[in-house]
């Protein structure tokens, strides 16, 4: 696509630009800001959208008590047991353990404390539930 025809259509950006590649008036690629362009805008809202779902089915079995707060979290963050493992150096096996309640109750303080440095959080609000006015707000 030509440099003047790069999609300028803000969405998601909120003011910020992308940087796409281009034809400039000579034929050479060269780098081009872009705003978003409404096909990609539409996907990445929808995308958007199925993530919150997610968290709140995760969350929803929280409160049940069915998964443990690091599985809010994990889900929170768009991590799987296995991408979580690599980070904290623990199996993927110890990870879907430490999602269940009784397992993630029984954490000394030194794993949690691993856990809460990997999700840039404190050991205290790594093991809280948060309610459904701050996970909405979280979400965003």
């Amino acid at each position: 696509m030509q440099k003047k025809e790069v999609p300028q259509d803000e969405a998601l950006l909120n003011g910020l630009n992308e940087v796409c590649y281009a034809v400039d008036e000579s034929g050479r690629y060269v780098l081009a800001k872009s705003a978003g362009w409404e096909p990609a805008n539409i996907a990445n809202v929808q995308a958007w959208e199925v993530i919150r779902d997610e968290i709140a089915a995760v969350l929803a079995r929280v409160r049940a008590r069915e998964l443990s707060p690091l599985a809010y979290q994990m889900a929170r963050h768009q991590m799987d047991a296995k991408l979580l493992s690599g980070y904290v150096g623990l199996f993927c096996w110890q990870v879907r353990r430490h999602m269940k309640p009784a397992a993630f109750a029984r954490l000394k303080p030194a794993r949690l404390e691993r856990y809460a440095a990997i999700f840039k959080t404190s050991v205290p609000e790594l093991c809280r539930i948060p309610d459904a006015s701050e996970a909405v707000e979280l979400q965003r």
